[in-house]
């Protein structure tokens, strides 16, 4: 790399983890600043400085805050979501770890503009270490009275807010969030029917507000440089540094902070070191598994953010960048992926739970050198019968990842594919069956 890059999250500062560490750099200074401001102030500031989610959604974060129902007379509840158990994000982990402090001021600065009393941070259940290291920062943070009752006399203020770390037992569907929520209360994570929306009905039917890690992560860095300074970093449609999780194929996997906007070939080549072995690049999936794919061709121009990103038909999701050098499988890529969410599906909605079955079932048929042309066809069609027949997203997800591939790289598929399959049936000649046919027969 060859220009430094403003930090906002990932400070290079040894130590940060540590509360005394974390005070020593101005820590829990933008909480004291915050509420000495209004709390319509405070969600103008950061409204103006057009901070979008950092979770995939790219919602704007000021505006989601402003839905919140003003007044005293509900409890009202914030939800952090750390679940990341989408394939290929691990940005999250890198604030457990390294910066826990910021995260909880930010929680400190929504709660105070939102009227909340308690939040929870969801962190995805194998993360064992990084909810121990969390839950060890709001441990310190209680007793030193930057959070719960102590707080009021520690930046004297009539605020204070509870801070909750709930561990997931290892469901992707609990990153959807009202699958989260569910999972918060105790029950089966199926994701509700919106509306209700959860600021109206969240959390035991109080109003909520679910935010990412990262998302909350960023606000205290807001308020530190200027909402002003933050918007003019980056593109402007989708200011700020973002954390790419870069895994795959290069010689410098991880995750680093950079602007948004920032070229991906750049990224690949200067930030990552390149290509392993110096291989070519054959795909590139920009955003997490579920982002669809793009060719190793496509990418020469390409910036990292959203509003780029979707002129190419794909999005920036959680800023998980995965690179698949010449000799990678996409077949057996996608079979992967597919297997995946068919995996994880909840199984409440059919076209999902029937649909991600029929996507594996398929796949496996075509890496197995059994599959038709029209198989071909058929994925496409199952993926297009999906999206937008359910209620969350884990079905578009599904469907977006096997029809980026099977579109973007048919002609991988078709290497393996036959126009027609002969079935010898018992003392009967060949039959040639349909590929409807052929697939609950093979099933």
């Amino acid at each position: 790399m060859t220009k430094n890059y403003p930090k906002l999250i990932l400070r290079e500062i040894p130590n940060l983890h540590r509360l005394d560490v974390y005070l020593e750099n101005d820590g829990y200074k933008q909480f004291a600043r915050a509420v000495n401001m209004t709390t319509d102030e405070v969600i103008n500031l950061v409204k103006a400085s057009k901070l979008r989610g950092r979770g995939g959604a790219c919602f704007p974060t000021g505006l989601k805050w402003s839905f919140m129902p003003k007044g005293n007379d509900k409890i009202k509840y914030l939800a952090v979501n750390g679940d990341e158990s989408e394939p290929g994000s691990f940005k999250d982990r890198q604030i457990f770890e390294y910066n826990p402090h910021q995260l909880i001021e930010g929680i400190l600065i929504a709660g105070y503009a939102m009227g909340i009393k308690a939040a929870y941070i969801y962190i995805r259940g194998e993360y064992h270490k990084w909810v121990n290291l969390m839950q060890k920062a709001i441990d310190d943070a209680y007793e030193a009275g930057y959070i719960g009752e102590k707080m009021k006399d520690k930046f004297n203020c009539d605020y204070s807010i509870d801070i909750y770390v709930h561990k997931g037992a290892g469901a992707y569907i609990c990153g959807e969030e009202t699958s989260l929520m569910n999972s918060i209360e105790g029950i089966r994570a199926y994701p509700r029917v919106k509306p209700p929306f959860p600021a109206q009905s969240g959390l035991w039917k109080q109003p909520t507000t679910i935010n990412n890690v990262e998302t909350i992560a960023t606000v205290p860095a807001i308020f530190r440089i200027g909402p002003e300074e933050f918007s003019k970093i980056g593109s402007p449609e989708h200011p700020g540094t973002l954390l790419f999780g870069v895994s795959g194929h290069v010689n410098k996997p991880g995750v680093y902070e950079l602007p948004t906007g920032f070229p991906l070939k750049e990224l690949i080549y200067d930030v990552c070191g390149g290509v392993l072995d110096g291989k070519q690049i054959k795909a590139v999936i920009p955003g997490g598994s579920s982002m669809p794919v793009l060719r190793g061709d496509e990418i020469d121009d390409v910036l990292m953010d959203e509003e780029s990103l979707k002129k190419l038909g794909t999005h920036i999701g959680t800023g998980g960048v995965m690179v698949l050098n010449e000799d990678a499988d996409v077949v057996a890529v996608t079979k992967r992926i597919s297997h995946f969410y068919h995996h994880e599906s909840c199984g409440q909605c059919t076209p999902c739970r029937e649909g991600t079955g029929w996507l594996e079932k398929v796949l496996d048929r075509i890496q197995k050198g059994m599959g038709t042309r029209q198989d071909l066809d058929l994925l496409v069609s199952v993926c297009n019968n999906i999206e937008g027949n359910v209620i969350c997203g884990l079905g578009d997800a599904a469907s977006w990842a096997v029809r980026g591939f099977v579109t973007k790289f048919r002609e991988d598929f078709e290497k393996g594919v036959k126009d027609t399959i002969t079935f010898q049936a018992p003392n009967q000649v060949h039959s040639k069956r349909s590929t409807a046919e052929t697939l609950f027969i093979t099933t």
